[in-house]
């Protein structure tokens, strides 16, 4: 009898051990939030978030492992992603990863414990999300992709590439607040460059078609399209439709021009995702997000479509050809 009870006891505390082991190595697993305010199915957004999991993964942390990472999408809806932005806070994560501000909005309001790491916001203490960009405060800290400066290096970029173009549609979602502060500044050069602005502030894909149909029924019209989720998740149809109406625009990011854009000027967004990874690796390792400083782009690339501008009946100056980093036969 106390043979069988020895072998009893011997064979629970080795099935037992397993278990709390395995528990063990649950509790150790650190939580990472992604709220992204784009469409999972957009290629451009899984190239990002892959560097991001990739330079996570560089810094040792890998999804499984030793951290889990909850994906949730968007579709720039703001109402879908107030609601993902509940749940997410809900799982009470480590840290996470907001991509613009559509996606950074309401997980302020949702939280102001968990550390979160931003992407694609410009002007965050104009936007009254940080109080300063050397010490935010608070639990944000990330990477803005443009200084308002260069809205007005833009369309001085479209001029030189097209100085037919005297009237000017800027596409932008006046919901966003840094939109307006990315307006000013190109109201501030179109004097120097005779051109006469037309705001065409849009929240979907009709709204994008109806005002670009409206503003090309005059001669001598060209594109500013302002970067927000709206603008990124419509770029075929607004690429499309000023094709279609000859107008030769400008872009905020490189995959803009790459997927048939005339001319894009600005930052490498996959360099800022995975610099997020790094922010990331920090606050998991103890550091707070309001000692991050936020980070500003130091270099602006610029791309130039010569298909695009060959189908718009273009000649882009050798200047401008000689200071691209890129050139797209």
């Amino acid at each position: 009898m106390r043979r069988r009870k020895f072998i009893i006891l011997v064979s629970s505390a080795t099935i037992a051990c397993p278990f709390r082991a395995r528990g063990q190595r649950l509790a150790d697993i650190r939580r990472i939030g992604v709220l992204c305010a784009f469409a999972e199915n957009d290629p451009i957004v899984q190239t990002n978030v892959t560097a991001f999991r990739q330079s996570l993964e560089k810094l040792g942390w890998t999804d499984s492992r030793n951290v889990h990472i909850d994906y949730r999408w968007g579709n720039a809806d703001a109402d879908r992603i107030r609601a993902q932005a509940i749940e997410l806070v809900s799982l009470k994560p480590d840290v996470i990863l907001a991509t613009s501000a559509l996606a950074l909005q309401p997980l302020r309001h949702e939280t102001t414990s968990i550390p979160v790491v931003f992407t694609q916001i410009t002007d965050p203490v104009g936007s009254g999300f940080v109080e300063s960009l050397s010490r935010p405060g608070g639990n944000i800290t990330g990477f803005t992709p443009a200084e308002f400066s260069m809205l007005g290096k833009s369309l001085e970029v479209l001029k030189e590439a097209a100085p037919h173009v005297t009237r000017v549609a800027v596409i932008l979602n006046p919901e966003q607040r840094p939109q307006a502060g990315m307006l000013r500044a190109i109201e501030a050069v179109a004097p120097v460059f005779k051109v006469l602005l037309t705001v065409a502030g849009v929240q979907n894909g009709a709204e994008i078609e109806r005002a670009i149909d409206l503003f090309a029924r005059e001669p001598n019209g060209g594109l500013i399209v302002l970067p927000n989720p709206i603008t990124e998740g419509h770029r075929k149809l607004i690429i499309t439709m000023a094709a279609r109406h000859h107008l030769p625009s400008i872009y905020a990011f490189p995959f803009f021009a790459r997927d048939g854009g005339l001319i894009s000027y600005g930052v490498d967004l996959v360099d800022q995702y995975r610099k997020a990874a790094i922010y990331v690796d920090r606050i998991l390792k103890g550091e707070k997000a309001g000692d991050l400083p936020i980070q500003q782009p130091t270099k602006f690339e610029l791309l130039v479509n010569l298909k695009t501008a060959k189908a718009l009946g273009l000649t882009v100056p050798p200047t401008l050809l000689a200071r691209a980093d890129e050139v797209i036969e």
